[in-house]
């Protein structure tokens, strides 16, 4: 399936997609089947005499806006939010402008049913409830079939953004197997949902290494790999060889690691973090939106960054991504590695990181380790303990215990804090450390509170949910727009710093700590550009290399609001667009399903 922008003269550098006709040389049933070109009710007239599509839809021809209205009345003949997913799903796989036009128009009840915290439900019945496959399957029994199983979605310029996961962390439920490829195709669709990009041109791909998973093993209608998950040098070769085959065929797409495992997702991500543009939205993107919450409430409390105590309950990837994030954010505005760490505590499962606890902790949590000898004669199990001796400025939740931070530990921190800054990221909701009502009652009202899932607000303060798609799409989006040769520290401190200027709470404290989800595309086009003019500084922009319609190099404005308007000219959104039949055509863009 081919198809091509009638603006020929416009290079594939400098737009993502384009406003005009689009060349098509489908008809009939085949382009009713295209989830890329069907338009459903909405095709013309005119296109339905051309495509041949007179007898195949019913006479009236409906607006988008129509359809999508229709859509939302449908919607809710669900009653339970699986049921809702299924039917999003199923319009995604038919129509993808009127699903993400459906679901742009109600994103704050339409994002927990498409994504978390609905999405993990979904994830782990994959097998069960499959239907239509979505996304790319990488089977480590095939590692020398890998460019053949990428062949079906393009050539080198067609894809700009692949969602890539092993499964084995997936949303706080663990190791889901080949399932996992689901929350690629979620984490995709938010990237063309919040970040603008093309859904044609971003690719969902699941490494199939085994499952641990003792229920999908003997479940007889499982369809991924029956064996153990494979680890050591087996895994590393099998990555190695994605990796390189990814970039071989795709060598201008940004690469988004999602939901590996803990003992995998930091070294992948180190391993090829400065060979290719890639980005771990566990690690980077979860710290980048807590790192904008927490200097969103500094700033509504008048306090430095650098005199901040910061206790992390939840020593995973995503605590560690957390407290990586403050750290770098702390060193780009002056601070010494050394000073960031002595200002972060961690906490796992065996109490609070000391020093003399190598044995039970990895190098990465061994980095926050406190010195053993300050602690003696306190209980670092006991949490009020460890909060009466640091006296935090904000404590974060990434530990999936519900209910860990306990009255007697909130009112401990508040002690200290006459306004202490809560985090319970944990999601789904079940699993958060603490409920923000309770947080805001034990401290008087208070507590900055944000979290990992959707809460209503309380008693007229805005629960601002520290949600990833607030900040990985705008990070995305610029290095895909600048086609960074790599994603580093201080770029992602510069969508931080942009994420935390656009605070409600700066304005009101009652309000929300992040921008409302209504927002989204400006919010994700001010990330974006705050990333390239970053890109720009540090001189890892490719996109300059490029030839520019009046036939020099493309030049990216450096001036930010400039700039800005450029990136916003770039991303696509839900709109029907005319097409023209052609016969086949050497396309310019080639998009293959």
């Amino acid at each position: 399936m081919t198809y091509r922008d009638t603006e020929d003269h416009i290079p594939h550098a400098t737009r993502l997609t384009t406003s005009g006709p689009i060349e098509c040389d489908l008809s009939g049933f085949q382009l009713l089947n295209s989830s890329l070109f069907n338009k459903g009710s909405a095709f013309s007239l005119e296109e339905r005499a051309a495509f041949d599509l007179s007898g195949l839809l019913p006479p009236v021809v409906n607006s988008l806006y129509e359809q999508a209205e229709r859509a939302y009345m449908q919607l809710h003949f669900f009653r339970t939010p699986l049921a809702k997913s299924d039917f999003c799903t199923s319009m995604r796989v038919q129509n993808k402008v009127l699903y993400y036009k459906l679901v742009r128009d109600h994103i704050k009840e339409l994002l927990p049913i498409v994504y978390t915290p609905t999405e993990g439900d979904a994830i782990i019945a994959y097998s069960s409830r499959f239907r239509k496959p979505e996304g790319c399957f990488l089977d480590i029994n095939d590692p020398d079939g890998i460019d053949d199983r990428l062949r079906p979605f393009g050539r080198d310029k067609d894809i700009d953004y692949i969602v890539i996961s092993d499964s084995e962390g997936i949303l706080g439920i663990g190791d889901q197997g080949v399932g996992g490829v689901r929350i690629c195709v979620a984490k995709a669709s938010l990237m063309t949902l919040c970040g603008g990009l093309h859904p044609g041109r971003v690719l969902s791909a699941v490494l199939d290494v085994g499952t641990n998973n003792k229920k999908l093993i003997e479940d007889e209608l499982y369809m991924g790999n029956r064996f153990p998950r494979i680890r050591g040098k087996a895994y590393d070769e099998f990555v190695e060889q994605v990796m390189t085959s990814l970039h071989n065929r795709f060598p201008h797409a940004v690469i988004h690691f999602e939901d590996f495992g803990v003992t995998t997702a930091r070294p992948v991500l180190e391993r090829y973090r400065k060979r290719y543009a890639c980005f771990n939205d566990d690690i980077q993107g979860t710290g980048a939106v807590a790192m904008a919450s927490m200097s969103a409430a500094l700033k509504v409390t008048n306090r430095k960054l650098s005199d901040a105590q910061v206790l992390i309950f939840g020593a995973g990837s995503a605590g560690l991504g957390i407290s990586d994030q403050i750290t770098n954010h702390m060193v780009s505005h002056g601070a010494s590695r050394e000073q960031a760490h002595q200002q972060i505590h961690c906490i796992d499962r065996f109490g609070l990181i000391l020093d003399n606890m190598e044995d039970v902790s990895s190098a990465a949590q061994m980095s926050y380790a406190d010195k053993a000898e300050d602690w003696k004669g306190v209980d670092t199990k006991n949490l009020v303990e460890v909060i009466r001796k640091i006296k935090p400025t904000v404590m974060i939740g990434c530990s999936t215990q519900a209910g860990a931070f306990t009255e007697a530990a909130v009112k401990e921190m508040y002690k200290h804090n006459p306004r202490p800054i809560i985090f319970p990221l944990s999601n789904p909701t079940r699993l958060c450390e603490v409920l923000p009502e309770d947080a805001l009652k034990w401290t008087d009202y208070n507590a900055l509170v944000a979290t990992g899932s959707p809460f209503p607000p309380v008693k007229g303060h805005v629960i601002s949910e520290n949600n990833n798609c607030v900040a990985f799409p705008g990070i995305g989006l610029g290095a895909v727009l600048a086609r960074c040769k790599s994603i580093s520290d201080t770029m992602i401190s510069a969508a931080v710093d942009e994420l935390a200027e656009m605070s409600p709470a700066v304005k009101d404290h009652r309000l929300g700590l992040l921008p409302d989800l209504e927002t989204i595309d400006e919010t994700s086009a001010r990330i974006a550009t705050a990333v390239i003019m970053q890109a720009l500084k540090e001189g890892v922009v490719n996109v300059e290399q490029e030839d520019s319609p009046s036939g020099g190099k493309v030049k990216v404005p450096r001036d930010f609001n400039r700039c800005l308007a450029w990136v916003k000219s770039q991303m696509w959104m839900p709109k029907y667009r005319p097409l023209i039949k052609v016969e086949h055509v050497n396309a310019i863009h080639t998009h293959q399903y």
